[in-house]
């Protein structure tokens, strides 16, 4: 159940891609908004961001095999570094469509252009909340880097209704300059789209790179290490993010008169604390060193 919820997210979010690049090219071509035809490319490379989330998606979820005994939760993040890269690509086409439509004299802006922006506005709004909240509660890259694309495609939106809408009050009270707001709001929100895309980036390739967990979270585990009392010494703790869960390599100082079975016992039940405390932990090694007084 808890797949398959991700999974309909990720179809609902490729289906309305694809649905809203058609939308925003045409009414975008028919009326000359320069803003709405770069937003629609932006989507056109959101569905195939989307397409690669959704496949990651189910690779990530594959047990562990031969070739990867660690699983394959690094899907996911793979995904989420494409996701970044065609976030800086649209935004770098915005800035590109965005500086030609400057150069030019300006096309007379369109209320079905406007309508389409806003559409598109409330329409990603809607799919950016619905994805980020399953996302953070599922723990799924994929499907948080789905959503923040859904969120740079919000700023995209609002930057052609307000470049529209202002182009449009310009022409009715014969305002200067106010026809290329079009052009200046896409400019403006590149930014923005270049900034989120910098950030999914960088968290991506910390996980490829096994960065650490943050420390707040070292050392709750560091807490729940010493609350069992047969652990003398904790020698190192290290724990990394490996997509929609987390590894923990530990080593620990037990009394050197234990037997084997005995140690056994304490290193199943360090697993298991951890385990039942911090859920997004999957996998636990403990490695026993002799603690003499």
């Amino acid at each position: 159940m808890k797949y398959s919820s991700s999974l309909v997210a990720l179809w609902i979010s490729l289906i309305s891609n694809v649905v809203l690049t058609a939308l925003k090219v045409i009414v975008g071509v028919i009326f000359n908004s320069q803003v709405l035809i770069a937003d629609g490319i932006h989507n056109a490379g959101d569905v195939i961001a989307t397409f690669a989330a959704l496949t990651s998606s189910q690779v990530s979820k594959k047990p562990a095999d031969e070739e990867h005994p660690y699983g394959h939760g690094k899907a996911e993040v793979i995904a989420s570094g494409i996701v970044a890269i065609i976030l800086v690509l649209a935004a770098l086409l915005m800035v590109y469509k965005s500086i030609e439509a400057l150069l030019v004299p300006a096309n007379e802006a369109s209320i079905i252009a406007l309508v389409a922006a806003f559409i598109s506005l409330v329409w990603k709004q809607g799919l950016y909340v619905y994805c980020m909240r399953l996302g953070i509660a599922q723990k799924s890259k994929s499907l948080i880097a789905t959503a923040n694309d859904h969120l740079a495609d919000v700023y995209a939106s609002i930057a052609a209704v307000v470049g529209i809408g202002v182009a449009l009050i310009g022409d009715h009270y014969d305002i200067p300059f106010t026809q290329y707001g079009d052009p200046i709001a896409g400019i403006i929100v590149s930014y923005f789209v270049l900034k989120l895309a910098f950030e999914m980036g960088k968290e991506s390739i910390g996980v490829l790179m096994e960065k650490s967990l943050p420390f707040a979270e070292l050392m709750k585990l560091e807490d729940i290490v010493r609350s069992i009392p047969q652990v003398m010494r904790i020698d190192r703790i290290r724990a990394r993010d490996h997509g929609h869960y987390v590894m923990v390599d530990i080593r620990v100082s037990i009394s050197n008169d234990l037997t084997i079975k005995e140690g056994h016992d304490i290193s199943r039940l360090i697993k298991d604390t951890i385990k039942r405390e911090m859920k997004d932990v999957e996998e636990v090694l403990v490695h026993l060193n002799p603690w003499f007084d």
